[in-house]
């Protein structure tokens, strides 16, 4: 075997000034490509799918913790434990951000912020949807604030209770919060200030506030939080989801508590009725459902992976927008991390006559990075609409097509956080005990090299989950398309074999640039 195929590469970049993630090795790379391409065989030769696995398990029933687990969904004071230490961390976050070592990689801010919460969260949606949601920081301040109490359901008057207008009802202004905050992330460097992580933070309860104080229910979470909307999507991937244990009792329902709330539980916070919920994308999991129930007919259960991405979730033309541009961000994160990148921002910075610290240059970048995709993905989606001969209009096509590109963003989201996860986290017993980083110096070099083989996995194993989670987001887009294409065309001539050939190209030219940037050797964040 070919020395280094299937072994790391250099930590070092050629500037010897950068420190790098290796690479994933190419013999990796090489069993990815022919597995996708195996895969692309079959789904063109292989009949349509007869339908998505319907059976789910209530986590209330199994043997031995089935009843623990029930108690400890619907027990108020565990929710409430979570919410207070997650916010006493949130506040010694901002304490360190502020007044702490400006050195990013000695300050809890910066590393707990952007090495473990991002980095860790991403990978916590696969296995527990959108729980992140429930014990939100940013929401919780932004509750206690409103209401002037902990907990129990808040007077009606602390609130304005405005309906949002009627134009930002949609997933848009959380988009367009989540372009602003790549470019403060990337373009202004939050990451490496913990000055500017703190403040950022601020900001974002800020929001959250006064978004709780001018409208009804919880609109920020709704329709502007770019975290809260990025994991509502992804959570379509999770196999858990809050749902009704009977669907029968639910038919029979006339009081709708899960939606109105009662005297002591807050309502629905984004307006779902638990009988119709079909998809995870905007539930919260705050269990305010599952309290309010008299029937107690709320509660977790499992289901097959991805079933919303093939089947149950509806199509919209916000969310297909959405989708689409959380890929191109995605991808657009690990190019910002590539060695050249900074090179190439300064040919264009001189080319165009930018100065000071190249925003113009990294703005137009993150231009092109959002156009690129969707460009293709209008392309392939217009040959698409061509091979079906125009039985079905091109804007429902679009529409519902984009769950191709939620998978992919989300498998190659986790592969790239699992090396800020496993190679960055540092030592955090010493963050804790000096949060503000008072004292100490920057990492030196032998530190460094030190913590990226100190690490929370195995080399081999780092390699294994990040080539397994390409495949497996190839395989989820491939499924898409074969589960969600005959039903986008009722009548004419049916969207399977050979006329997927232009979306399977796109899966599989996303999957591949993504895999050629994990093959890559990637900058250090802190």
């Amino acid at each position: 075997m070919p020395a280094g195929l299937f072994t790391p590469g250099s930590t070092l970049c050629h500037d010897p000034g950068i420190m790098t993630h290796p690479g994933l090795p190419p013999g990796w790379g090489i069993l990815v490509w022919v597995g996708m391409g195996l895969l692309t065989a079959w789904a063109v030769w292989a009949p349509p799918p007869t339908g998505v696995r319907e059976h789910s398990l209530p986590l209330g029933r199994l043997p031995l913790i089935g009843g623990l687990l029930h108690r400890l969904s619907t027990a108020p004071w565990l929710l409430r434990s979570l919410k207070l230490t997650l916010v006493a961390l949130f506040l010694l976050v901002i304490i360190a951000g502020l007044f702490g070592t400006p050195i990013p990689e000695r300050n809890l801010a910066t590393v707990l912020t952007w090495n473990l919460w991002w980095a860790g969260l991403v990978v916590a949606i696969f296995f527990l949807g959108s729980a992140w949601c429930a014990v939100c920081p940013w929401d919780s301040l932004a509750q206690w604030l409103v209401r002037r109490r902990l907990w129990r359901r808040g007077a009606p008057h602390t609130s304005l209770g405005l309906r949002v207008p009627k134009r930002l009802r949609n997933v848009a202004p959380a988009l367009l919060l989540f372009v602003g905050l790549t470019w403060l992330e990337l373009g202004l460097g939050v990451t490496a200030s913990p000055y500017t992580t703190a403040l950022l933070a601020l900001v974002m309860v800020v929001l959250a506030t006064v978004s709780r104080a001018l409208f009804e229910r919880k609109a920020f979470c709704r329709y502007f939080c770019p975290v809260g909307r990025t994991v509502g999507f992804y959570a379509q991937i999770s196999p858990l989801e809050l749902r009704p244990i009977d669907a029968a009792t639910c038919a029979r329902c006339t009081h709708l508590a899960c939606y109105h709330g009662s005297a002591e539980i807050e309502p629905c916070p984004t307006h779902l009725v638990m009988g119709r919920l079909t998809q995870n994308t905007y539930c919260t999991s705050c269990g305010n459902c599952v309290q309010s129930c008299p029937s107690g007919n709320v509660g977790w259960r499992l289901r097959p992976t991805s079933r919303e991405a093939l089947q149950d979730a509806r199509p919209h033309w916000d969310e297909a927008g959405f989708m689409l541009s959380l890929l191109a961000l995605t991808g657009f994160h690990g190019v910002t991390m590539m060695p050249f990148w900074q090179t190439e921002m300064s040919r264009l910075a001189q080319w165009i006559g930018d100065g000071g610290r190249l925003l113009t240059s990294f703005s137009l970048g993150l231009l092109v990075a959002l156009a690129i995709p969707l460009l293709v993905y209008l392309l392939l989606s217009a040959l698409t609409h061509r091979l079906l001969r125009g039985t079905v209009p091109f804007k429902p096509l679009l529409s519902g097509l984009a769950f191709v590109a939620l998978p992919l963003a989300f498998a190659y989201h986790l592969a790239h956080n699992l090396n800020h996860l496993v190679r960055e986290t540092g030592d955090l017993g010493a963050l804790l005990a000096n949060p503000l980083g008072l004292g100490t110096h920057p990492l030196s070099r032998a530190e460094h090299h030190a913590r990226s083989l100190d690490l929370l996995l195995s080399t081999d194993t780092l390699f294994l989950l990040q080539a397994g989670l390409i495949l497996f987001g190839f395989w989820t887009a491939m499924q898409v398309l074969r589960h969600r294409g005959p039903r986008l065309v009722p009548n004419g001539p049916p969207l399977t074999g050979g006329r997927l050939l232009p979306m399977l190209a796109f899966a599989l030219g996303m999957s591949g640039f993504h895999l050629w940037l994990l093959m890559q050797p990637m900058i250090m964040r802190l």
